[in-house]
């Protein structure tokens, strides 16, 4: 039996990289496919996250842990490549400061983008239906119950929403939480329940999401960039838990090994970033926050270990094993469960 739903090799369509700043160009190879959407974190020193997708153009980002609007960069990230990406010498630190370490975080969507006109605004994406992910950029027209069209060909389990021209934060939706309610990903703040002017209390459908009318998410003429993720057997995962409070703690099932891992206490607690690369055998006990500019840090309180079929606990934090209290996840996967060849994945 197939656990993969046509995606027997998951890092066709995601991947992380490390890498070691040069303070000059450089390029970084061996991603396996040229990234749309990329994700750097400074690991060694404390620094702004780094976005930037191939939907704006490479030079245009912005940081997922700040509200700052988009800005062009010439020195950053400079091109999107056929396996990788190109970093400039980076006068600001995000990518590419000479000693210092990096991680970089991949998505492939089409390297193509096209007009989409099933919602009401007009949007211009760049999708997978493969892997469930595509990239969304509009312009706001200030109604309630605007639609946008995501191209996706299934219902979005996370959606990420961000303002680019001006000051604003980072919009989460997720499944798993109820449909009156959002995160913040550049906050450590509990979930919010005024989700009518955000995502107009609307589960997306299948080919489009629904925004209320908050200048941040659709005002007039405003300009916005979203991230949609589709649930894929095999390749990515997107649900809750409760904690336990245990090192011990609760397994939560995926179907594949996970590559990398985001989650959040759904109280006022960080998000937690983990993945298969910085740490290359269990316990999985390097974080980073998406909420704040800190450093990589080595803690077994915050910690997983990173199975076969799934993930399981082995940190008593709060953050992301609070004893009976909600988190939710976002995951992606190294290797299926099981193959089309019938042949299991194993444990680190």
């Amino acid at each position: 039996m197939s656990y993969t739903n046509g995606l027997d090799k998951p890092s066709d369509y995601f991947n992380t990289n490390l890498w070691t700043g040069t303070g000059s160009t450089q390029s970084i190879t061996g991603v396996n496919f040229q990234p749309d959407w990329l994700w750097v974190k400074t690991r060694s020193t404390a620094a702004n996250h780094r976005s930037q997708n191939s939907v704006i153009g490479a030079g245009y980002g912005m940081n997922p842990n700040q509200t700052v609007a988009e800005g062009f960069l010439s020195d950053c990230v400079t091109s999107f490549d056929s396996d990788g990406f190109t970093l400039g010498a980076d006068s600001q630190g995000y990518v590419n400061t000479s000693s210092r370490t990096y991680v970089g975080w991949s998505w492939l969507a089409s390297n193509t983008t096209a007009s989409n006109t099933d919602g009401s605004i007009t949007s211009t994406v760049s999708a997978n239906t493969t892997s469930g992910f595509s990239i969304v950029s509009y312009t706001g027209n200030g109604t309630a119950g605007a639609t946008i069209g995501h191209s996706l060909g299934s219902t979005p389990s996370m959606i990420i929403t961000k303002q680019r021209n001006s000051a604003g934060n980072w919009f989460v939706y997720h499944k798993s939480l109820p449909v009156t309610e959002y995160l913040i990903l550049n906050s450590n703040v509990a979930s919010q329940t005024d989700n009518e002017i955000i995502y107009n209390d609307t589960t997306p459908s299948s080919t489009t999401f629904t925004v209320g009318n908050y200048s941040q998410i659709n005002g007039s003429s405003n300009t916005f960039i979203s991230y949609c993720f589709a649930e894929k057997k095999g390749f990515s995962k997107f649900g809750s838990y409760i904690g336990n409070g245990s090192s011990d703690g609760s397994f939560i099932y995926t179907g594949f090994k996970p590559a990398f891992v985001i989650l959040k206490n759904t109280t006022n607690y960080d998000w937690h970033m983990f993945d298969n690369t910085r740490n290359a055998y269990n316990i999985t006990n390097s974080s980073l926050k998406p909420n704040t500019s800190g450093a990589e840090y080595t803690n077994n309180d915050v910690s997983v270990d990173l199975l076969s079929n799934g993930f399981k606990f082995r940190g008593t934090d709060i953050a992301i094993n609070q004893s009976g209290t909600n988190h939710i996840y976002m995951a992606f996967a190294e290797n299926p469960f099981v193959s089309s060849t019938g042949i299991p994945t194993t444990a680190r």
